[in-house]
């Protein structure tokens, strides 16, 4: 379950050329696009310009870079060409990335255009939601503190978490243990270790956290029709502290 620091290494090399591909993402003036067109415009840069592998190809039989979740859809939203972004809309773009063997996975909720007031504050909680769950992870900690750092921030908002999918260990295979729940007690579930490495990924609801599949087999939309939002990094548990291997240019942790 740990990894050895020369394999964090690697995981942090993944994770740079991960965080690339969303300072590409944030140049681009996603109005008018197709989800399909972002998703081919990721493909190309991860394949041509890093040299890389876009890791979800292939994974459990999906056939995409990226899975693109706009306003109500949740998580593993598919690209298409007849999806076309609008002024208004959220959306999340979720990307993983292979190099040298080991995978990093991150998404970013991206405000399409003009937003309004009360879909920036869901964005923002999330994002601030992210953050208090990466400063819960030291050694010592527990998985529980985690999601109740996530949890305690979302509902003070008046938002809910997602419940039915959580962050998970990550290396070689996108998909390793530990489950990270979003949600629970402080000082319950697994002790976090120096070399442990899984992701962050918080699903916030502007309504209730009940979540339906679509007939799709992958579309996750929420049950009422309202927004939700994710955020989601790479994490190591370092001797001190924690290392977020998918950093991007310009980003700081938040308190």
């Amino acid at each position: 379950m740990t990894k050895q620091p020369e394999e964090i290494a690697l995981m942090a090399e993944s994770g740079k050329l991960l965080a690339s591909v969303f300072t590409h993402l944030d140049q681009l003036n996603l109005i008018g696009m197709s989800t399909m067109q972002v998703n081919d415009l990721v493909d190309s840069f991860i394949v041509n310009e890093l040299k890389a592998r876009p890791a979800s190809k292939g994974q459990y039989g999906y056939a995409y870079a990226l899975n693109s979740s706009r306003n109500s859809v949740v998580c593993h939203g598919v690209p298409s060409a007849t999806e076309i972004l609008q002024d208004g809309d959220i959306v999340n773009f979720d990307i993983t990335l292979e190099k040298n063997g080991f995978i990093a996975d991150s998404s970013k909720t991206y405000l399409v255009g003009e937003v309004t007031a009360s879909a920036k504050r869901l964005v923002q909680v999330t994002y601030e939601a992210l953050w208090k769950g990466i400063k819960a992870v030291r050694p010592g900690a527990r998985l529980g503190d985690i999601g109740h750092a996530i949890e305690s921030h979302a509902r003070k908002n008046g938002y809910s978490v997602v419940r039915e999918y959580c962050g998970h260990g990550i290396g070689r295979e996108m998909h390793e243990p530990p489950e990270v729940l979003h949600w629970g007690r402080p000082r319950t579930g697994l002790i976090l270790k120096e070399g442990m490495v899984f992701t962050i990924e918080p699903m916030i609801n502007q309504g209730r956290h009940d979540v339906e599949t679509e007939d799709d087999g992958w579309t996750v939309v929420t049950i009422d029709g309202k927004l939700s939002a994710q955020f989601e990094h790479t994490v190591a548990v370092t001797k001190t502290g924690v290392q977020v291997l998918t950093l991007r240019a310009g980003e700081k942790a938040l308190a």
